[in-house]
């Protein structure tokens, strides 16, 4: 069974079809989907999931672009609802410097704020990090990331980058871009690095894979990201979803 490591099935690109969808994925090899939160509005929505559907597992955690309105009484409601067994962890949480808004120093703040929450709640952490290599590892070091755990999603920086994180004890998001002609950066983050650092995610309704790029991403199309990996790294297939599987269920502390 293939574990969706990140997938946003509370997103309105799924109204028509989401119960149809999410009901078909046992009988096509999916076993285990992490549904992320990346505003407000979305944890409540992702709690309501998890409570739906046995195989859904959910986290509590603002997006950088998303943290402006965040509060310290929001950090006391996350804490609560980690006490539920199907929270797994805190996410996404990170920076995002492609907009540059909000202001850089409120993204830092509440990163740093949703870190610290996740250290004490005892959970991994889901890192958002775009356009923003630097300071990432910068807090990530300085505020004992490794403590907490996790993952670095959608990764995007270099091999060395990939490897810094991975000693300290992370794993890289592997998604749709590894399948993509001009995906050579992943390609190379994915050879070099361990398979017992790489989990499988789809990031949907974004990002589908090669053959269907540009349409609404679902975890269906895990397959098409397994495959390429299995071909990156000359195992086979099964190899691939097997070894992510039980990564991510020993990252998200699933039995």
């Amino acid at each position: 069974m293939i574990f969706e490591s990140h997938a946003h099935y509370e997103d309105e690109r799924f109204n028509e079809d989401r119960k149809q969808l999410l009901k078909s994925f046992p009988s096509n090899g999916i076993g285990y989907v992490v549904n992320v939160a990346s505003s407000l509005a979305t944890v409540d929505k992702t709690i309501a999931l998890t409570r739906e559907y046995d195989f859904i597992y959910g986290t509590v955690g603002v997006h950088p672009e998303e943290c402006a309105p965040l509060q310290e009484s929001d950090m006391e409601k996350f804490k609560e609802l980690c006490k539920n067994p199907k929270v797994v962890a805190i996410g996404e949480i990170g920076l995002d410097y492609y907009w540059n808004e909000p202001d850089k120093e409120i993204q830092k703040k509440w990163f740093i704020r949703q870190l610290e929450l996740a250290k004490e709640v005892k959970l991994p952490v889901i890192i958002h990090s775009r356009d923003a290599a630097k300071d990432t590892m910068d807090i990530m070091k300085k505020y004992h990331a490794e403590k907490a755990g996790g993952v670095v999603h959608c990764f995007s920086y270099s091999v060395e980058m990939a490897q810094e994180f991975v000693k300290m004890g992370f794993y890289i998001g592997v998604g749709g871009v590894v399948t993509f002609k001009n995906g050579k950066k992943l390609k190379e983050v994915v050879e070099q690095i361990p398979l017992e650092h790489i989990l499988l995610e789809t990031d949907c309704p974004y990002l589908a894979p090669v053959p269907h790029r540009g349409e609404r991403n679902t975890s269906l199309n895990l397959k098409y990201i397994a495959q390429e990996i299995a071909r990156i790294k000359g195992v086979s297939y099964e190899t691939v979803v097997e070894t992510t599987r039980e990564n991510a269920k020993r990252m998200y502390q699933i039995q």
